[in-house]
């Protein structure tokens, strides 16, 4: 009987097809050996890192995910070589399939972040390149007729665990980053004036107090503390309107911190003592606390009346920094390097403190440009501070937009709780002379 007309090519269509689709040339199977092995050896060194190193909880789970992946990775390489090959084990081609599809959610995640954040163009490129090297390779290994026995709970089983990579991943990258946490306190508690034996001097003792009442330790990254002397005569009538106004115009300077009052007169403040009063590079744990006291010492006969304190601290969360020892790095006399708008007030000097941090994840630290810490602690005749930033090395004197400052402030947890003005009255021991 013979075969109706068009059946035979027909029949060498389909046949051509099937061949076509199971397939497997070598250069294929070479291909996606060098996409599936570099991609196991890099997930598997960062994986170590983070499951070692990393300074949160998720982040030793991402560790331990990246192992995984990794794992899964070689194990799908092995897979490929038989798959292509021999054909030993029977399922080689859905493990190879596992394999690819894995190295694939694993490269585009990492190739998210290194744009998110990273500042590598190499770490850039490399993830673009094993991206699209992994999802050519998934799509490769597919269309070789891949034997996947149970195919629905091998899908729901890459889904649930996709799905936890990515919600772990996305928790550590992306959603803790923005959460500051709670605030430390700075407190100040003066202590009663002592006067000299032979009366011409007094000293006034003061407690300042750092208090950790969170679950999370702080790196100490700078603090100051300083005293102003400030005279304030009493008028004998009541201060005019327009006096007033002109004190509430003067609100806005840092220098001034007193009260509209309808009899007080205020200069303006005067430097009468300033120091760093915890050392840079020293931290607090959780739910711990740091004592100092200091002493601020007057001639008797000050023409001030009475004394504002200030205090405060820059702090940086543990568990989003590491830090390498924070030290002296120059003056702002001394040819130290120093911002611009500090070099603008003439009347102000600065210490210049620096230290090299690390980000709190493996992926971070190899993406990123190292960044360093620089505080500046400052002070002048009027007055005393801190400022500080995170940047890259020979970034200190850029101008960081509003964005990116509060990017730095989540990013690394910085804080900087400060207190003052606490006013203590000189009448009482200026009348013991």
């Amino acid at each position: 009987m013979r075969n109706p007309p068009g059946a035979g090519v027909g029949s060498r269509l389909r046949a051509l097809l099937i061949t076509t689709s199971t397939r497997k040339p070598p250069a294929a199977m070479v291909l996606i050996l060098l996409v599936l092995l570099p991609t196991a050896l890099l997930l598997g060194w960062w994986g170590i890192e983070d499951l070692s190193e990393a300074l949160t909880y998720t982040g030793r789970i991402t560790g331990a995910i990246l192992i995984l992946v990794s794992a899964l990775s070689l194990l799908g390489a092995a897979a490929v070589v038989d798959h292509w090959g021999r054909g030993n084990f029977p399922y080689s081609g859905m493990v190879a399939l596992i394999g690819t599809v894995a190295a694939f959610l694993a490269n585009i995640m990492l190739l998210l972040e290194t744009f998110r954040d990273g500042d590598s163009t190499l770490y850039r490129v490399l993830f673009s390149l094993l991206t699209a090297g992994s999802a050519w390779a998934v799509v490769t290994v597919w269309r070789t007729s891949v034997v996947i026995p149970s195919p629905k709970r091998v899908a729901a089983a890459l889904i649930v665990s996709s799905g936890l990579a990515v919600a772990n991943f996305s928790y550590e990258h992306l959603y803790q980053p923005s959460q500051r946490g709670v605030r430390p306190l700075v407190k100040i508690a003066v202590g009663k004036p002592v006067l000299s034996k032979d009366r011409k001097e007094f000293a006034v003792p003061v407690d300042i107090r750092i208090e950790n009442h969170s679950d999370m330790g702080f790196f100490v990254l700078g603090t100051e503390f300083h005293a102003m002397g400030e005279r304030v005569s009493l008028s004998q009538t009541d201060r005019p309107r327009e006096q007033w106004r002109a004190d509430a115009e003067t609100f806005g300077n840092f220098q001034v911190q007193h009260p509209l009052s309808r009899r007080e007169i205020y200069q303006p403040g005067q430097l009468v003592l300033a120091q760093p009063w915890v050392p840079a590079g020293y931290w607090v744990e959780a739910n711990d606390e740091f004592v100092t006291q200091t002493v601020v010492q007057l001639p008797i006969d000050t023409p001030y009346d009475q004394l504002a304190l200030y205090a405060s601290a820059y702090l940086a969360r543990k568990d989003r920094i590491g830090l390498e020892r924070i030290q002296m790095n120059g003056y702002s006399w001394g040819g130290g390097k120093v911002p611009q708008w500090l070099k603008e007030d003439k009347n102000l000097d600065s210490v210049v403190y620096r230290g090299r941090v690390y980000e709190n994840n493996a992926i971070d630290r190899h993406t990123m440009d190292p960044r360093y810490v620089t505080v500046y602690w400052w002070f002048g005749t009027h007055g005393a501070g801190l400022a500080g930033s995170i940047m890259r090395n020979g970034e200190e004197n850029r101008i960081l937009s509003g964005a990116e400052i509060r990017e730095m402030l989540s990013r690394y947890g910085l804080v900087t709780p400060e207190t003052g003005p606490i006013k203590r009255t000189l009448w009482n021991i200026k009348n013991q002379r």
